[in-house]
């Protein structure tokens, strides 16, 4: 990305579909992946992350870009801590999608898309596809974005508006997406906001659609959240410093043992907390008391031999 393409960039666009609800979250982790480029010890790098909440206008006209217009840093709870959060759960599943298409996987599907730009940003093998899947008016931002910046994508990009908690499966089959083909699946953030039945509906999909070879990465909460950790300053700071109400957002319904599904229908699934990558990476967010992130758990599927 030339500089000069980075200063053409500065168009706003106020009706974005990123401004409220769901599609807000999107664009609080574009922020948080923004930071996370800057710092000098980067877990993950998304130049693409800082054009996309500039271009959000006033949704987010006073966000930080940088670590350095981040008060109090790290300590910070939504931009040093929760922000940390986001850039480590980035710098995993990058290296998990890298894997697999290294290891010869050539379909990925990002199931509730948002504005992540892997397509764009991760040294793909050649030959692979990426199929982007969400709601129109956030893929539509993100196109106007992308757009501008006049970079091309480093793997085959497919972009497919589709509501997931609605059947999918046919929709993405008519844009060239191959069943028979092993496929890395990732439902980054997205499992949270979905409804219980779309959520078995989405492992059901999934499933029927996996040949061999095939994985799936997603993020989940454990339980019920104790009002200590509801009221924790993660969940305070988002809702009054950003108007990000991430407790309302979330689906209230009890959640399926989606893992559990997995291994019902044969599949392989290891159990992460986002602390084991703390510890791995020597970076990212460390337990506290009333943790709003202790009852986050990142899963990771293989299927099995059909």
């Amino acid at each position: 990305m030339t500089d000069a393409t980075r200063e053409n960039t500065g168009v706003t666009r106020e009706n974005t579909g990123v401004a409220r609800g769901v599609g807000q979250t999107a664009l609080m982790v574009a922020a948080a992946r923004a930071i996370e480029a800057h710092r000098p010890d980067a877990l993950a790098r998304d130049p693409y992350a800082e054009h996309f909440v500039r271009a959000a206008g006033r949704a987010s006209a006073n966000w930080p870009v940088r670590p350095q217009q981040v008060p109090g840093g790290d300590a910070d709870p939504l931009w040093g801590r929760l922000g940390r959060y986001f850039g480590l759960r980035t710098r995993v599943l990058d290296d998990f999608l890298l894997a697999r298409a290294r290891a010869g996987t050539r379909q990925v599907v990002l199931l509730g898309a948002g504005l992540d730009s892997r397509a764009y940003r991760l040294d793909w093998p050649p030959g692979c596809t990426v199929f982007e899947i969400d709601q129109e008016p956030i893929l539509a931002f993100k196109h106007g974005v992308l757009d501008g910046l006049r970079d091309a994508p480093r793997a085959e990009r497919v972009t497919l508006a589709a509501d997931l908690r609605s059947d999918w499966a046919g929709a993405l089959t008519a844009a060239r997406f191959d069943p028979a083909k092993p496929t890395a699946w990732l439902a980054e953030g997205l499992l949270l906001y979905l409804p219980s039945a779309a959520e078995r509906l989405l492992v059901e999909t999934v499933d029927g659609l996996s040949a061999a070879g095939s994985t799936l990465a997603y993020e989940v909460k454990l339980g019920t959240e104790s009002a200590a950790v509801r009221d924790s300053p993660v969940y305070s700071a988002a809702r009054l410093r950003i108007g990000v109400d991430l407790l309302a957002l979330f689906d209230g319904e009890p959640r399926p043992d989606t893992a559990g599904d997995l291994t019902a229908r044969g599949w392989s699934t290891t159990v992460r907390t986002p602390f084991d990558f703390t510890s791995r990476y020597g970076r990212g967010p460390r337990p506290e008391r009333h943790d709003a992130l202790a009852a986050n758990r990142w899963v990771f599927a293989h299927a099995p031999d059909r």
